[in-house]
């Protein structure tokens, strides 16, 4: 239990985080652009590389590959869902007209639902979330260069 509260906390900072960088472009009238969705890859990294650095630090010289991993994983799926649970909020009870604004800007030419729309913002984040971890655990493996 006490291995999961830093990527628990990490994830509800990381998720309040993009909510409050879309709620600041709904503000500025930008949320519907897609161009400014590509911070929200930045942010989460930046949340799973301090979960995984405040782990290692956590962890001494117990620190594993594998339970980086976890921690980051844990993180970033955490805030996607509570971001897309946002998400899913806005666009239905906030914004009923933010779907038509957003195919105004891009059109795919089929139609596309409140669910299609949430699904991928949800998809979008599980990947940013797989790529963010393994990226990031780059930078904290240890080496086995033995020179």
């Amino acid at each position: 239990m006490k291995n999961i509260i830093l990527p628990v906390r990490f994830g509800l900072v990381t998720a309040s985080v993009l909510i409050a960088y879309f709620l600041v472009l709904g503000l500025l009238g930008k949320n519907t652009n897609p161009v400014f969705s590509f911070l929200n890859a930045f942010i989460t990294a930046f949340g799973i590389f301090e979960t995984v650095r405040f782990y290692k630090l956590e962890q001494g010289e117990n620190f594993t590959y594998m339970g980086g991993v976890v921690a980051g994983i844990i993180t970033g799926v955490m805030a996607t869902v509570i971001f897309t649970i946002f998400f899913l909020i806005y666009i239905t009870e906030l914004n009923s007209d933010f779907l038509s604004q957003v195919l105004e800007v891009i059109n795919v030419g089929t139609p596309v639902s409140v669910g299609i729309l949430t699904f991928v913002v949800g998809v979008m984040g599980i990947a940013t979330t797989l790529i963010s971890v393994f990226t990031v655990m780059q930078y904290f493996k240890t080496s086995w260069n033995v020179s």
